[in-house]
């Protein structure tokens, strides 16, 4: 609209304040461990809760954060009048309702480039920022004399920019080790501390008690790798969700199953440091498969949609450069030949579906390019017929393959793709390991490698891979 409708935080009206955490009166039994039970705590210092001693240097960056509690009950009260809608749906009786209520609650962090003012002369601080935000996924009930819980809320847009509530602003590095976890450790502790407890609050005019549970679900692989103590993305460990090493899961493209987890990870770390084997260093990094680093957060593995889509865009962008250029029939094309395919591609592209190139692949670019439209675009340029038609065939059964990932509700928006999405993946698979071997001997690239082998199983586990995705966060990045 043009309007600036996000206001400085001081003009707010009384109504507005409502809506702020720091607002709502409520408390915790047992007392949560290490935090004071006051409630009506705004915006705080990112850094406080982080004790430093002596010998740390002192963490200079410029952090905000609301206490996470805080802003639990604040979400909570957000969403008050949908919980006692689905209460009354439900027929619980509404008084009946007043423990068992458990929340599920879906994290996002995302670290930022480039946020330097554009113009102005505010405070220097550094160029990146890192904002880490939750989402009320849904609330479910479990009456004494029931065996069923019943969900009573379900977010109905759980990506979306507006139900992603921001717990802390940061302006660090999100490649700053040191740096982030310090931030974000105080919050990593009052996470824990809450997992042991119940929040008491008034919904609907009566006190309720509520549990709550945790998973991390809107991280970008670059964040927990960083995190749960992996080696980087370009690591022979290619996967974040099983110990698969790229040769492997290039020659075995399907079959894996999820095998890592927050405490194995621990666990790992625990014999890389101590090496009770004394074993040379590759042995030991192939025991532990390559955590080398102490697992700071634990995240739930899964695999996240938004750049899971970037990843394949980027990898069919270099197919179609490769099939232009023949390379299947060639060895060692010099970089001049790969630049002028490129330059073809490019300006197929533009010319034919308006596609601008791009400096690095994102959504919007990777959302036009994988359509069959595009593919037929791009076999204009490709010699041999057979060839074109295994492109064809390469995105079509990518197509069918996404809506999986994609869907909030796979089983209720696309249950035909979901049902055939293992065979779908095999051929891919074989397509890739036959057609396209000139790229996929020994080498496979990490998203790829999930979307074959792992979709499956975590919807199996969790419903949907689009709900749990970083979304919302990523567009709130925008805002912010």
């Amino acid at each position: 609209s043009g309007r600036q409708i996000f206001q400085p935080l001081h003009t707010l009206r009384a109504a507005e304040k409502e809506l702020l955490p720091g607002f709502h009166q409520f408390e915790w039994q047992p007392a949560l461990k290490n935090v004071s039970t006051s409630c009506n705590v705004g915006i705080i210092n990112g850094l406080s809760g982080w004790t430093s001693s002596l010998d740390d240097s002192p963490a200079d960056t410029i952090t905000r954060r609301f206490r996470y509690d805080v802003a639990l009950v604040a979400a909570l009260k957000d969403v008050e009048e949908d919980i006692m809608e689905g209460l009354r749906e439900s027929g619980m009786e509404d008084s009946a309702c007043t423990s068992g209520f458990s929340v599920m609650i879906k994290e996002c962090c995302d670290g930022m480039g480039d946020v330097s003012e554009k113009h102005g002369g505010g405070p220097v601080v550094p160029e990146k920022a890192v904002r880490f935000s939750f989402t009320i996924m849904s609330v479910s009930v479990q009456a004494e004399d029931e065996k069923e819980e019943v969900t009573v809320f379900r977010e109905p847009k759980p990506n979306s920019e507006l139900s992603c509530k921001p717990l802390c602003l940061m302006f660090v590095d999100e490649s700053d080790h040191e740096t982030l976890t310090a931030v974000l450790g105080p919050i990593v502790a009052e996470r824990n501390a809450m997992k042991e407890s119940r929040l008491i609050l008034s919904l609907g005019g009566m006190l309720r008690s509520f549990r709550f549970h945790f998973r991390g679900t809107g991280y970008d692989e670059k964040m927990v790798r960083d995190m749960e103590g992996l080696e980087a993305s370009g690591s022979t460990y290619v996967c974040t969700l099983c110990d698969s090493s790229r040769p492997e899961a290039a020659q075995n493209m399907v079959l894996h199953s999820i095998t890592r987890n927050h405490d194995e990870n621990l666990e790992r770390y625990e014999i890389w440091r101590t090496n009770p084997f004394s074993e040379s260093a590759d042995e030991l990094r192939d025991r532990v498969k390559g955590v080398s680093a102490k697992p700071f957060m634990e995240m739930q593995p899964t695999i996240d949609a938004l750049h899971c889509d970037i990843g394949n865009a980027t990898e069919f962008y270099k197919i179609f450069q490769d099939e232009i250029g023949e390379v299947f029939k060639k060895v060692n094309p010099s970089r001049e030949e790969r630049r002028s395919w490129r330059a073809a591609l490019d300006k197929q592209l533009r010319k034919n579906i308006k596609l601008k190139p791009v400096m690095r692949m994102n959504g919007n670019y990777a959302r036009k390019l994988m359509t069959l439209e595009a593919v037929e675009v791009v076999c204009e340029l490709v010699p041999s017929e057979e060839r074109r038609e295994a492109l064809r065939e390469l995105m079509r059964l990518y197509l069918q393959m996404k809506p999986v990932w994609r869907a909030t509700c796979p089983a209720k928006e696309c249950p035909d793709q979901l049902c055939r999405y293992s065979f779908n993946s095999q051929r891919f698979a074989d397509l890739l390991s036959s057609t396209f071997k000139y790229r996929y001997n020994g080498k496979i690239t990490n998203y790829l490698h999930k979307t074959l082998a792992h979709v499956p199983e975590i919807i199996e586990r969790d419903g949907s891979i689009g709900a749990w995705a970083s979304e919302g966060n990523e567009s709130a990045n925008k805002l912010f």
